[in-house]
């Protein structure tokens, strides 16, 4: 017989003590303790309230399959965290990403304007402008490769559009009827909720029963009620009588109401932070799901035309609004409401163009006005012709768009403190919301002025977004939940995008995994576009 090995001795005198189970399960265990990469000796933030703790997080494939202490595990890569932050992924939950997102070039799909904040999840459709192609439009976007998971909405605006196209009337029961089956089949088509921009012509023609008809059909079939509301100032109905129409539309539809990029806009309601909190407050209270999300920043991003003009003077489009221009009575009524709709606004100075690759870009509306010799509004409609007479496609319907510093930072810091307020970018093109809102957050309100605390922005930033958009095993570090993590150095988090150079790519990003995926390796996009569409399941009563 030949002489036995040393294993084979070992595994023998085991047999003898009665421990050969337990070399079997050992050997198992070892098997199964083999992973793709431990993050070692971090700060760990769950995505919940508990308390951070220091631990290890492990990833195998797309999942994440311990978090805790003392992880034992052979992994192919470790990483030391140690001094760093550890949290989930984070999730924008208003976005305007499509210009990455859809780009034709590979390197923007990468979304590096969100992958080096930490986000990992980015909410699109939104303030009503969602496609009602939902299905097609997600698999599109998930075979081009993108960086970032993306969760579409069903939009209003686009749903009017087709069917109503731009003018200033009501719906027949035929139309609605129309709508309503097009909601309907973006929610069977895995749309996360009903989005509407009630400001934005044409949503703003549509009277309340008209939106309650259609964002039923997106609540009965489980879907959240997402609105940009239809006045965040004095423009119609006022920011409170717009608080209430939002719940409202919410109670009578039977769905969640989410207030996006919630704000008490220019001088006529700076101060109304804490009766829009009450009336939230309140339906809260009678047992009605309602919550908001907010940027961290004094100036809001719009266009010109959404700003300024009146919401009478774009019935029809473009094209109709030129006319009236044309029209010596018309434009003095145009003129005579801008002037106010500006005062509202701050004035002039207020209004920083934002466009880039225009001559105007990073200039106030009041020193463009002074360089042309004519009165701001005068100005402003210059513009506003311009982007629509254009033969240049690439400029056509562009170089209107505006950063208004209109909002009071005692009401940004009061609606911040709320438990049912996350964090949001409402990133559009030339903002720098769009390339820093989350460092933002983390520097100038949590170590600068201490209005939130770490532990909460972190709540706002993961977390307490997953729940309110029931999103699947996103927005908490727990086993079996998606490998979506990022690793922040907190010395070095921080923005570098301002109203001046809004395209600079925020820092302090050491790792960011996406479905487990390296994304971000020392504030640098790797290139990965791990990103996938996060589409609700089928509901119930969908063919």
């Amino acid at each position: 017989m030949p002489p036995r090995s040393r294993t084979a001795r070992h595994l023998h005198m085991l047999l003898l003590s009665g421990g050969l189970a337990a070399a079997a399960t050992a050997g198992l265990a070892r098997q199964a303790e083999r992973v793709d990469v431990i993050i070692k000796g971090g700060t760990i933030h769950d995505g919940g309230t508990g308390k951070p703790y220091v631990g290890d997080v492990a990833l195998k494939g797309d999942r994440i399959v311990h978090v805790g202490r003392d992880a034992r595990f052979a992994a192919a890569q470790v990483i030391d965290a140690k001094g760093m932050i550890v949290a989930p992924g984070f999730i924008d939950p208003h976005t305007h990403a499509d210009a990455f997102l859809r780009s034709p070039d590979a390197a923007m799909r990468v979304n590096a304007a969100w992958l080096n904040q930490g986000v990992t999840t980015v909410m699109i459709g939104v303030d009503g402008y969602g496609t009602p192609d939902v299905g097609d439009d997600a698999a599109r976007l998930q075979a081009s490769g993108i960086g970032t998971n993306i969760v579409p909405f069903i939009g209003f605006g686009a749903v009017r559009k087709r069917v109503l196209g731009e003018d200033a009337r009501a719906p027949d029961a035929n139309a609605l009827n129309t709508m309503k089956s097009l909601v309907a089949k973006g929610m069977c088509e895995g749309a996360t909720g009903f989005s509407a921009g009630l400001f934005y012509a044409p949503q703003s023609f549509a009277e309340t029963d008209e939106v309650v008809a259609l964002a039923r059909e997106a609540g009965v079939r489980g879907g959240i009620y997402d609105t940009h509301q239809r006045d965040e100032s004095s423009y119609t109905i006022g920011l409170l009588g717009s608080v209430k129409e939002a719940i409202a539309i919410g109670r009578q539809a039977g769905m969640s109401v989410h207030f996006a990029h919630l704000k008490a806009l220019g001088v006529d309601v700076h101060g109304q932070a804490a009766a829009v909190i009450a009336e939230i407050e309140a339906a809260r209270k009678a047992g009605q799901d309602v919550t908001a999300d907010q940027y961290p920043w004094l100036a809001s991003g719009s266009s010109l035309d959404a700003s300024l003009l009146p919401g009478w003077a774009v019935d029809g489009g473009g094209d109709a609004l030129v006319r009236r221009l044309d029209d010596p009575a018309m434009l003095a009524r145009i003129r005579g409401e801008m002037q106010n709709n500006m005062r509202r606004r701050g004035g002039a100075r207020a209004l920083l163009l934002i466009a880039q690759d225009f001559p105007w870009a990073g200039k106030t509306l009041e020193q463009v006005a002074t360089e042309w010799s004519l009165d701001p509004r005068d100005a402003a409609l210059r513009i506003i012709r311009q982007s629509i007479e254009t033969t240049d496609p690439d400029k056509q319907g562009k170089g209107t768009s505006v950063a208004s510093f209109n909002m009071a930072q005692a009401d940004v810091d009061l609606l911040m403190r709320q438990p049912w307020v996350v964090t949001s970018s409402d990133g559009s093109n030339g903002h720098p919301r769009m390339f820093a809102t989350f460092p933002e957050k983390y520097v100038r309100y949590v170590r600068e002025r201490k209005v939130i605390s770490l532990r909460n922005f972190i709540r706002q930033s993961t977390g307490a977004t997953a729940d309110i958009y029931k999103l699947d095993r996103r927005g908490y570090l727990k086993p079996g939940f998606y490998a979506d993590v990022v690793v922040i150095d907190p010395a070095r988090y921080a923005p570098r995008a301002d109203y001046v150079h809004p395209r600079e790519l925020s820092v302090g990003v050491e790792k960011l995994f996406v479905n487990g995926r390296l994304s971000v390796d020392d504030s640098q996009a790797t290139g990965a576009t791990a990103g996938r569409a996060l589409l609700r399941p089928k509901p119930a009563g969908c063919s």
